[in-house]
């Protein structure tokens, strides 16, 4: 799903269980491809997802932060949808 079209990504972001996978697969297919080339194909370190993160523009951290940080802070934990 990762590298799938935006319009089918999008529409598996609405199915999604956790508001990360949600998070991810909204985002631009660009963003979503990046994450893929420097996370998953080097297995999925927490390391490597923490630096890409990093590098992502103002934009795209601000919306994970909107998104997925801040709704878990007032539902008391990640991996809940709000």
């Amino acid at each position: 799903m990762l590298l799938a079209p935006n319009l089918v990504s999008r529409t598996a972001a609405r199915a999604a269980g956790a508001r990360e996978e949600a998070w991810m697969l909204a985002q631009p297919r660009e963003v979503r491809q990046s994450y893929v080339r420097e996370v998953v194909d080097r297995g999925e370190d927490p390391l490597h997802a923490e630096i890409w993160m990093l590098r992502q523009s103002d934009a795209v951290r601000q919306s994970y932060v909107r998104e997925v940080l801040e709704p878990a802070v007032r539902d008391g934990g990640l991996g809940t949808r709000g």
